[in-house]
């Protein structure tokens, strides 16, 4: 039985749930998704020992069996990935519905005050949710097009606060080779966030 089988089929369901109890799901599925993702780490690196391992190989036979480790590593990932991000967009689900709980009692809230969740909004959830062509950026607006957020979210929770954005773009900095190695990284977003904190005192 997957998340939201359990979610659907138990007594508490997502409407029901209160925030200490979504909390729980969160950090449950935050432990999940940080172990699939330390066995992408691992699958990845796996890959890279193998290319090497295959270019010293002289043996077509032996480079054939490489090969063939290699194809099989590359599916595992694959399935991994996959399962990481319906993990992840579900951990999404649950944040988001802790959040307007805990600083928008005021939305979508009945007398009860539970969020109201209709049945059409948990069946489209649920489909955006293994669509694997929805990222977890693309499911984030989706899902705050649901819950009927839009603009009325807080911007800080909804998306990046600026030293996240300043974070995104020392990564992507790394990635086209400006900035050579992690310690670089850091020292790079600890002076970014003294200047940005001595722009705004």
């Amino acid at each position: 039985m997957n998340f939201f089988e359990w979610l659907t089929t138990k007594r508490k369901t997502l409407g029901t749930m209160n925030v200490a109890e979504l909390r729980a799901q969160e950090m449950l599925l935050d432990n999940e998704c940080n172990r699939m993702s330390a066995k992408v780490r691992k699958v990845a690196t796996d890959k890279q020992k193998l290319v090497e391992q295959g270019a010293q190989e002289k043996t077509p036979e032996m480079r054939r069996t490489l090969a063939q480790q290699y194809d099989l590593l590359h599916t595992e990932q694959m399935m991994v990935s996959r399962q990481l991000n319906i993990r992840s967009k579900e951990r999404l689900t649950i944040a988001r519905l802790r959040m307007l709980r805990e600083n928008q009692p005021t939305t979508r809230i009945g007398g009860t005050g539970r969020v109201a969740i209709r049945e059409a909004d948990m069946a489209k959830i649920a489909r955006l949710i293994e669509n694997d062509s929805i990222t977890s950026e693309m499911y984030n607006e989706r899902l705050d097009e649901i819950l009927s957020i839009g603009h009325e979210a807080d911007e800080a929770a909804a998306g990046l606060s600026p030293a996240s954005e300043e974070l995104m773009k020392i990564w992507d900095d790394m990635d086209h080779g400006l900035i050579k190695d992690t310690t670089a990284a850091f020292d790079e977003a600890e002076k970014r966030m003294r200047e940005r904190g001595a722009a705004e005192a």
